[in-house]
């Protein structure tokens, strides 16, 4: 329950914004990430894109994902699928954009962190020819962005994610399910997901995870098939409360308001003891998903946490291939 927006800056930005956001991505994150990857943009992308080349004996540290059943079941040994790389690649972005990613107690919100990140790799991948789409999600699933490439088209994602329900949907998606109470169910956008995208794609999941449960089960669903990162949005202030004296708690997704001592001890450890718990689910959730995941802060740098992610990639690669 983040403070009320007397305390947090405003929302998300207006999105005629959107094409200076993206322009000062272009100066910014995006040159820096470009010249730090030195053209290797694809280490980012582990198996986004692949086409069945041969088969093989299976080996120690092979991806058990790529066994072949089939194969293995006639020869009464293990088989493994290999793989090459598309010239070209198909990125999806699964968009979280519920109420509760509004809030950020510094510079950023939630949404504007995710709308940075998102605009970052979006161009990076469409300057060298590849594919981008989406799925958004806000009160239901609201808007599907077939794949495409351009400049034009990253502006359009997000000027979507700056004001999701401005824009028509470029393609109707399921019939979208408002969430009772304006509570978030992340299972509604991956398992749109899980419908929408056919061939194997990278997907990066984005949101604060901040859901009814029962998300993990289609985000397995989704790894099974496609090369999955889950971008987990984080605030410092929904880990540790800072003694700020009485100030107003909104729950953005219920309404609900609270006002609340900061000053007492007791609550602060309260406070601290649920949102470890929470924690702690929520770490639990990713492992039994199974997917690859990045922690972005509203107060981090946006290219220092996709470098370590990248060598974190790296270094399973290596070992994989080991």
């Amino acid at each position: 329950m983040p403070p009320d927006a007397a305390t947090a800056p405003s929302a998300a930005p207006a999105s005629g914004s959107a094409d200076k956001l993206l322009q000062r991505l272009e100066w910014t994150s995006l040159r820096r990430l470009e010249g730090l990857l030195q053209g290797d943009y694809r280490t980012l992308m582990r198996g986004a894109g692949l086409d069945l080349a041969d088969l093989r004996e299976y080996q120690l540290h092979d991806d058990v994902r790529h066994i072949d059943w089939n194969v293995t079941a006639r020869l009464q040994q293990p088989h493994v699928r290999q793989f090459t790389e598309d010239r070209e690649m198909t990125v999806w972005f699964l968009l979280d954009l519920s109420a509760s990613v509004d809030f950020g107690s510094g510079d950023r919100t939630k949404r504007q962190t995710s709308a940075e990140l998102v605009g970052t790799l979006a161009r990076l991948l469409t300057r060298h020819g590849n594919r981008v789409g989406a799925v958004l999600y806000g009160d239901g699933v609201q808007q599907v962005l077939p794949a495409h490439s351009g400049r034009r088209h990253v502006l359009h994602l997000l000027q979507s994610m700056m004001a999701p329900g401005a824009a028509a949907a470029t393609r109707s998606a399921a019939p979208a399910k408002a969430s009772a109470h304006g509570v978030t169910r992340l299972t509604e956008l991956l398992s749109a997901g899980v419908q929408t995208m056919k061939r194997r794609s990278t997907v990066f999941v984005v949101s604060d995870f901040i859901s009814q449960p029962g998300w993990d089960r289609p985000l397995a669903q989704l790894v099974q098939k496609h090369d999955v990162v889950a971008v987990r949005l984080v605030d410092p202030l929904e880990l540790d409360l800072p003694n700020l004296g009485l100030i107003t708690l909104h729950d953005a997704e219920t309404g609900e308001h609270m006002l609340v001592d900061t000053g007492d001890q007791r609550f602060r450890g309260r406070f601290a003891r649920i949102a470890a718990q929470r924690e702690a689910e929520l770490m639990e959730g990713l492992s039994r998903g199974g997917a690859d995941t990045l922690e972005l802060s509203t107060d981090d740098d946006l290219v220092d946490t996709l470098m370590r992610f990248i060598d974190l990639r790296r270094r399973r690669q290596r070992l994989r291939a080991a």
